[in-house]
């Protein structure tokens, strides 16, 4: 079992829609969405490759859906605000090449339904996935992690909306907290680094920045006395994005999920239908371990799920509460089977996942935005009757 610590610092990272990695993120889960708009039981395993003027998009598709994966891949880009050649990429020249197969047969046997060693819908693939959630914010997200992406989310309304002219699309953000016995303080430090147009001066960019964007999302109440702030502290982010940078699909995974706090499996999400379960049982990781603090059952809660290919069952499930929980872990593993469904059938019945709700995770974070199904509290009711009358552990 983790330990809370009675005083440390611990930093996380954002990163924004603009950034090559997300990118490519973006754009294979839009080809997902595509793809499952058409056919919801379209089997999706898409990898995207940006860099200066060229998009590779590779992978295994086996759908009915008739999709235009290079239209779709410029829409994306346009979207984002690559529209123009002195950024060294834009949507309307760029070049996009596919190279798309069929899902192997031996996989699809293993995941179809009545096919394979069992009869069962199995998992698509083995590994491991972890769902977390923490009450030190409203979302049950970590803080410093939550704040990072408010900057990155904030940077890109603001651009969007013209406020700021000679904002490009790539930003990165940090933020680092002090943290004592387990609660989130101050904010000790700040990093955002945003791509411009090479006329502007770093002061007028750092003035604007801290004004329009730092201030609003991390007010100086916020911020420790020597708060550190630092805005593009290489003094200049001209180059950038997929010129700048190659961009590949899954590249981001801790911005992803949690920003370092507690652990990860190791797989990544965009790209992937539902029938994978890096993708499906790390959002069910999530709503169990959020439904678990929601209940009031712990402070801080880590869920670890086990899968074999070609096998519905997790062949293990791991609870760590950090020294916060109300019940012991043991009961909190026990119950969880009995309050949801970990099949991969189930999982998508579940959360109602062969809908085209993909792309919008693909930037700013999977989870904490209750726009996504596996953001609901609604079982945390359930699992508080599962322990009515048990004892509080010391």
């Amino acid at each position: 079992m983790s330990k809370i610590k009675a005083r440390h610092f611990f930093t996380s990272e954002s990163i924004s829609e603009g950034h090559p990695d997300k990118v490519a993120d973006q754009i294979s889960d839009a080809i997902l969405d595509a793809c499952l708009a058409q056919d919801p039981n379209s089997r999706v395993a898409c990898e995207t490759l940006v860099t200066t003027g060229l998009v590779v998009i590779a992978g295994e598709i086996t759908t009915t859906a008739q999709v235009d994966f290079e239209q779709t891949a410029r829409q994306v880009i346009a979207d984002i605000g690559y529209n123009k050649d002195e950024y060294g990429f834009n949507s309307a020249t760029c070049r996009v090449e596919t190279h798309i197969h069929q899902q192997s047969p031996d996989i699809s046997q293993g995941v179809t339904e009545g096919q394979g060693e069992f009869t069962e819908q199995g998992a698509g693939d083995q590994g491991m996935m972890f769902g977390y959630a923490s009450a030190e914010t409203a979302n049950y997200m970590p803080m410093t992690l939550d704040l990072a992406h408010a900057l990155v989310f904030k940077a890109a309304e603001i651009r969007k909306a013209g406020k700021i002219k000679y904002l490009r699309p790539d930003s990165k953000s940090q933020v680092t907290i002090e943290y004592n016995n387990g609660q989130p303080g101050q904010v000790t430090a700040i990093v955002l680094s945003h791509q411009h147009d090479p006329e502007v001066s770093n002061a007028q960019l750092r003035r604007d920045i801290l004004e329009q964007i730092i201030d609003p999302v991390i007010p100086a109440a916020q911020r420790s006395p020597d708060c550190k702030i630092l805005i593009n502290p290489t003094g200049r982010f001209v180059l950038g994005g997929p010129a700048g940078d190659t961009g590949l699909t899954g590249r981001k995974i801790i911005a992803d999920t949690y920003g370092g706090v507690g652990s990860h499996g190791g797989g990544a999400f965009s790209g992937k239908d539902p029938s994978k379960v890096d993708r499906s049982a790390a959002y069910i990781a999530r709503y169990i371990a959020k439904n678990i603090v929601a209940a009031g059952l712990a402070a801080k809660c880590e869920v670890q799920l086990a899968y074999a290919i070609g096998y519905a069952q997790p062949v293990s499930i791991n609870v760590d509460t950090y020294g916060t929980g109300q019940v012991a872990e043991e009961k909190l593993m026990a119950a969880i089977p009995k309050v949801f469904d970990l099949t991969p059938k189930g999982i998508i019945q579940t959360l109602d996942l062969k809908r085209p709700i993909y792309q919008k995770t693909a930037a700013y974070g999977h989870f904490g935005r209750d726009i996504f199904p596996w953001e609901k509290t609604d079982k945390a009711a359930l699992l508080q009757k599962e322990f009515a009358g048990t004892k509080i552990t010391a």
